[in-house]
């Protein structure tokens, strides 16, 4: 499955062109090396997204096509959750 469909499936960005756009800016990597919109998604992949100051890390544990609102977060696993703090001045 593509990673932007994978993204708007799972819900984890709500609209597929939001999820081509943040993959396509490199804000968005698959086990480690950035990817594009286009890239292939399997089950074990792990996907670390950059959204502003904040960094999630979420594991794929199925790549299902149609899914209902309730289980789209059984659709991943997530690792790790960050947000990033800004420096004062």
């Amino acid at each position: 499955m593509r990673l932007d469909k994978y993204l708007k499936v799972s819900r984890i960005i709500k609209r597929r062109t939001v999820a081509k756009e943040v993959a396509d800016k490199g804000r968005i990597l698959v086990n480690g090396k950035v990817a594009k919109s286009s890239t292939d998604i399997k089950i074990g992949d792990e996907l670390t997204i950059k959204f502003g100051n904040k960094t999630l890390v979420a594991k794929v544990l199925s790549t299902k096509e149609v899914v209902k609102k309730d289980a789209a977060s059984e659709m991943y696993e997530i690792l790790k959750e960050e947000a990033v703090a800004k420096e004062e001045n």
